[in-house]
């Protein structure tokens, strides 16, 4: 019961956004009382961390599976960034819109959990592009990384670009998207060249 509760409070979360939504309103599809899903959380908070820990981890198994991809190192790291802002910005914005302006500290805990189980293999690949001369050797790569994820975070999590009124996917592509083909070498634009619209913030 446990775990059916965190899977349809999930599907809730996104489709209808977490900061207004009872405890009551989210469970109703399940047909169950406010009661039995105390039995399983403390909280509404605590609620939303089980569901995050099942959302992050589907979302990071996704991505592992571009990282296993038979492609080049800028391949991967340019689908990994779209990825995240078709997720940030798509058909759940309101889920991400909670999430990142008013429970960004729950979000960090469950990301920082499965760290290790993505940073490493996407360290790798990063130091793989820059070993293969997709990217500019003389650059940090663990600067590059920290600083891109600054970009983003301010994109997502501030509103500082809210300002221009453009569509978000517009917005990574002037912000998150410039600063990833500013990190490439001749080499790496011509491998975002090959693949066009398939790597763009669209």
């Amino acid at each position: 019961m446990k775990q059916e509760i965190i899977r349809k409070c999930l599907e809730e979360f996104k489709a209808k956004g977490i900061r207004k939504m009872t405890v009551k309103e989210i469970v109703a599809p399940l047909g169950i009382s406010t009661k039995t899903v105390y039995k399983y959380f403390e909280n509404k908070e605590d609620l939303l961390e089980a569901c995050l820990t099942l959302h992050y981890g589907q979302l990071q198994d996704d991505l592992l599976k571009v990282l296993k991809e038979k492609k080049s190192p800028v391949y991967k790291i340019f689908k990994i960034w779209i990825g995240a802002a078709q997720q940030d910005f798509g058909t759940t914005h309101l889920f991400y819109e909670d999430l990142n302006y008013y429970y960004p500290e729950l979000q960090d805990k469950i990301l920082k959990h499965n760290e290790k189980k993505f940073g490493e293999p996407i360290t790798k690949v990063v130091q793989e592009g820059f070993s293969k001369g997709y990217f500019r050797k003389e650059l940090n790569p663990n600067l590059v990384m920290e600083a891109c994820s600054s970009i983003y975070a301010m994109l997502t999590r501030t509103p500082t670009f809210k300002k221009y009124k453009l569509h978000p996917y517009q917005i990574a592509e002037n912000t998150v998207g410039v600063f990833l083909r500013g990190i490439c070498t001749t080499k790496g634009l011509r491998e975002l060249e090959t693949y066009g619209s398939e790597l763009k913030f669209n």
